[in-house]
């Protein structure tokens, strides 16, 4: 073989990084010493893996075809180090999750997840949907944690459970008395809502489809947090999982709201690469959230 391992994992990181400097100080190591990997690896095999564009290294049609199986190459040699070193069932993990899946429900599963394998490092990087899926898509996690459905080619979507947005207000608001609201109701509201890329914007927008050109988006956030306490404070209504929101309706703190005949049901879904190979790790962490429900 005219390659190492080492030369792969510094390939893999500046494709992740597009940037030969940025991917050099992930693996510790300098700048020149990661070029001159990435330059023998090409001369080697009389091969180009990238594209300059700007100041970005972006993968050519060669280096993309290749990089799949350079991951999975890469993860099969670092489960053989940790078999031979007597630790194969660490279950070392990275998730990639929602703000309300990382936030409300990845955080139990954490504990579990780690009862079961305490020696495991487990980060969890909180981002919005759509963002998660770029992290997974460039194998910057092990597993996605999203919601809703998000449509990729090399995306691999297992359903994990399900879940449902619910419109609310402050006690205070006139629209808490009516409890269930009309078109008009929805039309004449101000509404602060999550930002578009987000899974539950885009669920809302669908329950919403023939209402959304008339409707008044007061507000966006990224957090759900800030919508609650935006909506206390009487700004507009909202619309979350009924996961962030139920002990604000258990205390009275919030209201809420019912939208008759608009489907606010979605599905939280785990991601994978299609061609990326699946650890023991990702196996155990699907089990235990399966398992905690």
């Amino acid at each position: 073989m005219k390659y190492s391992l080492r030369q792969l994992e510094i390939f893999l990181a500046i494709a992740r990084q597009q940037n030969i400097s940025r991917a050099a100080e992930t693996l510790h190591m300098s700048q020149s010493a990661a070029s001159a990997a990435l330059q023998n690896l090409e001369q080697s095999y009389n091969i180009s893996l990238f594209n300059r564009v700007g100041k970005k290294l972006e993968l050519n049609e060669v280096g993309k075809t290749l990089r799949s199986k350079a991951e999975l190459l890469v993860s099969h040699a670092q489960e053989f180090d940790q078999a031979l070193q007597g630790h194969n069932d660490i279950g070392h993990l990275t998730v990639g999750a929602s703000f309300t899946i990382g936030n409300h429900l990845a955080v139990t599963h954490l504990a579990g997840y780690l009862a079961d394998h305490p020696e495991a490092q487990v980060d969890i990087n909180v981002a919005n949907s759509s963002d998660v899926v770029g992290q997974v898509l460039n194998f910057e996690v092990d597993i996605g944690m999203i919601e809703g459905e998000i449509k990729h080619r090399e995306l691999e979507l297992i359903p994990w459970r399900e879940d449902s947005l619910v419109v609310f207000c402050s006690p205070e608001h006139p629209l808490a008395k009516k409890q269930s609201l009309t078109d008009k109701d929805i039309k004449q509201a101000r509404w602060i809502l999550r930002e578009p890329e987000s899974g539950a914007r885009q669920t809302f927008n669908n329950a919403l489809a023939g209402l959304m050109p008339d409707l008044d988006v007061y507000l966006e956030f990224k957090h759900n947090e800030a919508i609650k306490k935006a909506v206390e404070a009487g700004l507009g209504i909202g619309c979350l999982s009924e996961i962030v929101l139920q002990n604000n309706f258990k205390t009275g703190e919030l209201v809420p709201l019912k939208l008759p005949k608009r489907d606010m049901k979605r599905t939280f879904y785990f991601a994978l690469p299609k061609k990326r190979h699946k650890t023991a790790a990702i196996d155990w962490w699907v089990e235990e959230c399966n398992r905690g429900g």
